[in-house]
């Protein structure tokens, strides 16, 4: 992989309020350790940090410092979590005679007749491969081939060959990719639909026409129902 140069500034114990003039300034604070060395507190410039964070975060980086130069690689990237801006920035000394243990991008590569003919679904299952390796030996991504994934097909990690002098860590059954069927989903055919909706005013109606009836019998059922009373007689019955 190849290096990029990134020219630093020392930085000084400032407040918070001189580190937020120096963001405002495009200069971004950042922290460089590891291999043993002394952490050493400086400010690299947002627009050139930003164009390496982009290239990928294995991105082997030369930085240059006021007395030397060190190769590292990005630790740690802190964001706003209003703006999404870089507040913050850790690189970690690599050595180039050690390995080093990293999590690599998995990326696809072609069209799957799977999804682009047979109407399935490409599941990424796996997104980043631990690997161990030379820091100068990183690839930049694990490149995985589906253009002869069919539905029901998928790409476990022991199928892949890894790139030279990479091993992979990740165990090696997982799955990477894998292309299913989409789900059936019960539709309402538009004769379906028309044939209930014809029906409706039927039902309706015929539900009046049956009240109506009710009511149109209930005032004889009513009068059907009442006797005349008996007429009192006018005379008096006579005392014996």
């Amino acid at each position: 992989m190849a290096e990029v140069l990134l020219e630093t500034q020392k930085r000084e114990n400032q407040t918070k309020s001189k580190l937020k003039v120096s963001r405002k300034k495009g200069m971004i604070p950042a922290i460089v350790y590891g291999s043993g060395e002394t952490t050493q507190h400086l400010y690299v410039k947002e627009r050139e940090i930003g164009k390496i964070i982009a290239s990928g975060r294995n991105t082997l980086v030369n930085l240059k410092l006021e007395d030397a130069s060190k190769l590292v690689l990005i630790k740690d990237v802190h964001y706003n979590v209003v703006t999404s801006n870089i507040m913050h920035v850790d690189f970690h000394i690599v050595s180039l005679k050690k390995t080093i243990e990293v999590s690599v991008p998995v990326h696809i590569v072609g069209e799957c007749p799977g999804v682009k003919t047979q109407g399935g679904i490409l599941e990424h299952v796996v997104r980043e491969i631990k690997v161990r390796c030379l820091a100068t030996d990183i690839p930049k991504a694990i490149n995985i081939d589906v253009t002869n994934l069919n539905i029901g097909n998928n790409i476990i990690l022991k199928d892949i060959v890894p790139p030279p002098n990479v091993e992979f860590l990740t165990t090696k059954d997982s799955i990477l990719l894998n292309v299913v069927a989409p789900m059936k989903v019960e539709e309402t055919t538009v004769a379906d639909a028309a044939a209930a909706t014809s029906t409706q005013p039927e039902v309706i109606a015929k539900g009046k026409k049956e009240e109506e009836g009710a009511e149109a019998a209930a005032p004889g059922a009513k009068d059907a129902g009442k006797k005349e009373a008996p007429k009192a007689d006018a005379k008096a019955p006579k005392k014996g």
